[in-house]
């Protein structure tokens, strides 16, 4: 018989309890912005699937359409960088997001979405 029990004590449960709550609130406060890239990039693979003549003013303005209906606020179609490869338009934006988490502690987020394939 074994003398000793096995299995996990009350400081271990609480340790591994406020390190599961840090890591779902740090989920929680940067899931949104990896929300919205995954939107912006869809806005742009729309757009430059649809429009593939059209003009950078009219590109732009389908964007802004686009993103005041999937409320994109980080990026404006002024932002956007408009090229063409081998006579298929490409359409580009970068920006940062600043993700306060608390107290003077933050997190920067670099996103580049483009949709060339």
């Amino acid at each position: 018989m074994r003398t000793r029990q096995l299995g996990l004590g009350l400081g271990g449960l609480l340790l591994v309890a406020v390190v599961a709550i840090a890591a779902a609130l740090l989920a929680m406060k940067l899931a949104p912005s990896y929300i919205e890239f995954f939107a912006v990039k869809k806005a742009l693979n729309a757009i430059a699937s649809e429009r593939s003549g059209a003009s950078p003013a009219e590109i732009r303005k389908a964007f802004d359409q686009r993103a005041t209906v999937d409320d994109i606020t980080s990026v404006k179609g002024a932002d956007l960088e408009i090229t063409k490869d081998g006579g298929q338009v490409v359409i580009s934006a970068a920006y940062r997001r600043e993700i306060p988490l608390f107290a003077n502690i933050g997190v920067y987020i670099d996103f580049a979405a483009t949709s060339r394939q």
